[in-house]
C-alpha cells in the first residue's frame, strides 16, 4: 500500500447518529455561508472544461505524463499531509488521485480547499504524473469548488446498503456503488445492441406510438386509468403498443419496432414494476419461425457486447444462449410434469374432470374450455417446475383462448402460432404469426369482451373496432415479437431485481407507508359483536414445550409477491443473526408487499425450512385472525420499530 493510502485519515470514519448528522448538516452549510461571505459562491459558476477523464488517463498513462489535464467530479477522500493532501476524485469513469500543495496552488486557496467535504464537487487543473508508490496522478495546478454537498454521504467502507433506501435516493447509491453505475452502462449498451440487430441486421424503423389512449389493448392486462381535462375524456395508459404498431403494417411501412415504457396495473415483485421497458416489433411477409429468429440474435448478440460470451451467468446460473434455441410444446409440457395427456382429450368436460382429479380447484375449473385448463396447469404446475423452462426454451402450441391476437394453426385450430421464451423460468418474449382475419379477430374479441363485461377475467382483451377496420382494409402475414427488456438486463447483468436495472423503481413515498388494515381502519368503528375467534384450547401444554418456540423480532428488508402465486408474499428478514432470512407467507389477500417494507414483526425462527413454491420458508411470520361475518380477516403482529431485530419474546 503506498505511503499516501498509509496516511488515510478520512473524513468519515463511522456512521453517524441522527443528532451528529444533523450538526454535520450545520457545519457544511456555515461553510458555505463563509464561502459565500469570502467572494468564493460555489454556486455562482456556471462550467468547467473537462479534457479528460480517469479511465482515460489511467488507462492511456503514457501519453498524457507530464501533459496538463482538466479534470472535474466528486471529493470521495482527503488525506492530510501538513502543506500538501491527497485526495480521491470520482468522474463518470471512476477514480483518479490529485496531489494538492499549498506552493502549487496558493496559501489562501489551500487555506478555503481544506474546508471542503467529501461529496463537494471540484474542478482540477494540472501535470499527470506517476507517484513514488506507482500510482497515476494529478499534480494540482488550480482547484475549483464548483458545487458543495450539504449532505453527508454514507461511510465509504459500510457503503449504501439499505435496499429501499437505494431505490429511493439511486443518486447517492450511484455515487456510492461502482457496481450499481456498471449496470447501468451495461444497460444501455444493451438496448443499443438490440436496437443494432433490428436496425442493422433485419431493417427495421423505429417509430413512437401513442402511451394515452382510449383503449388499452394488445395484451391481457389491467391498466392505468386517467383523465382529460379538455376534452373530458376517460383515458389509459398503454399496456402493449402491439396494435398501433400493426396498424403501421396495414399502411405500408412492413418493419416497424418501438422500445418504451409501458404501463400494467398489476402487482410488484423481484420480476414486476408497474412500469417497465417493452420492445415489440412487426415483420410484414414474415411468421411466427422468422420472430424466433429475431428474438435468438437479440439476446445472443446483446450477451456478447455486454459479456463478450454466450455464457450468461446468473446468480448461481449458467445459460448457453447460442442459436438455435430448444422448442417445447405446451401440451407435451403439461403432460411432462402432470401425467395428463390433453392430446387424446377432445371435451371441455374430460378435460375438466381430469383437471379437478389432479387438483385443480373444481369451482374454478367447471368455467373453463379445454384450451383454458392446458393453459392454467401449465402456469400452475409447469412454470415453476424443476428444469423444465431453465433455458433458453420457445414454448409453443398456446390455446386460442388466451391468444386472441395470434393465428390459428392451419393443422390444429384449437392452438394457435404462437411462442414464449423462457430462460430462468422466466418469460422473457412473447411471439405470433399474427391473426389478420377481421371476422375471426372480431368473434375472439367480442368473446373478451363478454368476459369483460360479466367479471369472469378483468384483464381480457377489450373491443377494438378501429383495429378490426385496420384488419379489413387488409394486413399482410405478419410475425409480431414483444421483448420484456428489463427481464433480459437483468439477466445478462446478474441483478436479482428489476429495481436493480430501472433507475426510478416505482416506490411508495415516504409517509404513505402504512398498510390499509393499520391506518385506513383505525378511525373505524368496531363492532365486536359480529367478531368471531377460535374457542381457546383447553389441552395444557407445559412450559418446556411453549418455550422450544423461538419468537424474535424481526425487520422486514424487503417484501415481494410470489410469482404465480395468488395467496404468498415472500419475505427478507434481518433476524438479528447477521444472515438474511426467507418466509413465505399466505397474506397477499390482506397486505401489499411494499406497504410492510421497513415494519418490525414478530417470527418463529426455528421451524425447519418448508418448501412453498420452491422456495425453501424459514420460519413462520404470526398473525392474528378472526371471523367476521363469516368472512376471515387478518391482521399482522407489528411492533414498535424501537425493537431491535432478534429480540426475542416472552
Amino acid at each position: 500500500m503506498s505511503e499516501e493510502r498509509k496516511n488515510n485519515n478520512p473524513e468519515v470514519v463511522e456512521e453517524f447518529t441522527e443528532e451528529q448528522l444533523s450538526e454535520q448538516r450545520q457545519i457544511r452549510r456555515q461553510k458555505l455561508r463563509n464561502l459565500q461571505e469570502a467572494g468564493r459562491n460555489p454556486f455562482v459558476v456556471e462550467k468547467w472544461d473537462v479534457t479528460a477523464n480517469s479511465i482515460q488517463i489511467k488507462d492511456n498513462f503514457d501519453d498524457f505524463e507530464e501533459k496538463q489535464v482538466s479534470i472535474a467530479g466528486r471529493i470521495m477522500a482527503k488525506r492530510g499531509m501538513g502543506k500538501a493532501s491527497f485526495i480521491d476524485i470520482q468522474d463518470k469513469t471512476g477514480r483518479i488521485q490529485s496531489y494538492v500543495r499549498v506552493d502549487a496552488i496558493g496559501e489562501d486557496d489551500y487555506k478555503w480547499f481544506k474546508t471542503y467535504d467529501i461529496g463537494d464537487i471540484v474542478g482540477i487543473e494540472g501535470i499527470v504524473f506517476r507517484t513514488k508508490h506507482g500510482e497515476v496522478s494529478i499534480k494540482a495546478s488550480k482547484l475549483v469548488l464548483l458545487s458543495k454537498s450539504l449532505q453527508v454521504l454514507p461511510n465509504k467502507w459500510h457503503g449504501l446498503k439499505d435496499t429501499d433506501l437505494r431505490y429511493r435516493q439511486r443518486y447517492v447509491d450511484l455515487i456510492m456503488n461502482q457496481d450499481v453505475r456498471e449496470t447501468f452502462y451495461k444497460r444501455a449498451t444493451i438496448i443499443k445492441s438490440i436496437k443494432n440487430v433490428l436496425e442493422g441486421d433485419f431493417g427495421f424503423l423505429e417509430v413512437d406510438t401513442p402511451v394515452l389512449t382510449t383503449i388499452a389493448g394488445g395484451a391481457n392486462a389491467r391498466p392505468f386509468n386517467t383523465h382529460h381535462n379538455t376534452l373530458s375524456l376517460d383515458m389509459k395508459l398503454r399496456i402493449s403498443n402491439e396494435l398501433f404498431l400493426k396498424r403501421l403494417i396495414v399502411g405500408g411501412m412492413d418493419r416497424v419496432y418501438e422500445m418504451g415504457k409501458m404501463f400494467r396495473n398489476e402487482g410488484m415483485d423481484r420480476n414486476h414494476n408497474p412500469e417497465f421497458t417493452s420492445m415489440e416489433c412487426y415483420m410484414a411477409y414474415a411468421d411466427m419461425e422468422d420472430m424466433m429468429n429475431i428474438t435468438e440474435q437479440i439476446v445472443y448478440k446483446a450477451a456478447m457486447a455486454v459479456n463478450g460470451s454466450p455464457i450468461v451467468e446468473y446468480q448461481g446460473k449458467s445459460f448457453d444462449v447460442t442459436p438455435p434455441w430448444a422448442r417445447l410444446d405446451m401440451t407435451e409440457a403439461v403432460k411432462k410434469v402432470t401425467g395428463i395427456d390433453f392430446g387424446v382429450i377432445v371435451a371441455d368436460d374430460e378435460a375438466q374432470k381430469a383437471a379437478i382429479k389432479y387438483g385443480m380447484d373444481e369451482e374454478a375449473v367447471a368455467k373453463m374450455t379445454r384450451g383454458k385448463i392446458i393453459a392454467e396447469m401449465f402456469e400452475e404446475y409447469c412454470e415453476d417446475a424443476p428444469g423444465l423452462l431453465e433455458g433458453p426454451i420457445f414454448v409453443t402450441g398456446h390455446p386460442v383462448e388466451i391468444s386472441p391476437l395470434a393465428k390459428r394453426d392451419a393443422n390444429d385450430p384449437r392452438i394457435t402460432r404462437r411462442f414464449e421464451a423462457y430462460m430462468n423460468s422466466w418469460e422473457i418474449a412473447n411471439a405470433f404469426s399474427e391473426l389478420n382475419d377481421p371476422i375471426d379477430q372480431y368473434e375472439r374479441f367480442v368473446e373478451q369482451q363478454k368476459q369483460l363485461d360479466t367479471g369472469e377475467d378483468d384483464e381480457a382483451h377489450p373491443m377494438d373496432m378501429d383495429y378490426v377496420n385496420a384488419l379489413e382494409v387488409g394486413l399482410p402475414p405478419t410475425g409480431g415479437l414483444g421483448i420484456g427488456i428489463d427481464r433480459v438486463i437483468m439477466l445478462i447483468s446478474n441483478a436479482p431485481s428489476i429495481r436493480d436495472v430501472i433507475l426510478f423503481p416505482t416506490m411508495k413515498p415516504l409517509g404513505h407507508e402504512v398498510s390499509k388494515n393499520d391506518d385506513e381502519d383505525a378511525d373505524l368503528p368496531i363492532d365486536f359483536s359480529k367478531v368471531k375467534v377460535e374457542p381457546l384450547f383447553e389441552d395444557m401444554v407445559d412450559f418446556e414445550t411453549f418455550s422450544k418456540s423461538d419468537f424474535r423480532a424481526v425487520k422486514v428488508l424487503n417484501c415481494e409477491e410470489v410469482p404465480k402465486s395468488k395467496k404468498l408474499l415472500q419475505f427478507t428478514l434481518n433476524d438479528g443473526s447477521g444472515v438474511e432470512r426467507t418466509i413465505l407467507s399466505g397474506i397477499k389477500e390482506f397486505y401489499k408487499p411494499e406497504d410492510l417494507i421497513g415494519k418490525t414483526l414478530v417470527a418463529i425462527t426455528n421451524l425447519p425450512p418448508r418448501k412453498m413454491m420452491g422456495i425453501d420458508s424459514c420460519g413462520m411470520i404470526i398473525s392474528a385472525i378472526h371471523d367476521e361475518e363469516g368472512e376471515e380477516k387478518l391482521n399482522l403482529l407489528m411492533l414498535s420499530n424501537r425493537i431491535p431485530a432478534g429480540a426475542k419474546l416472552y
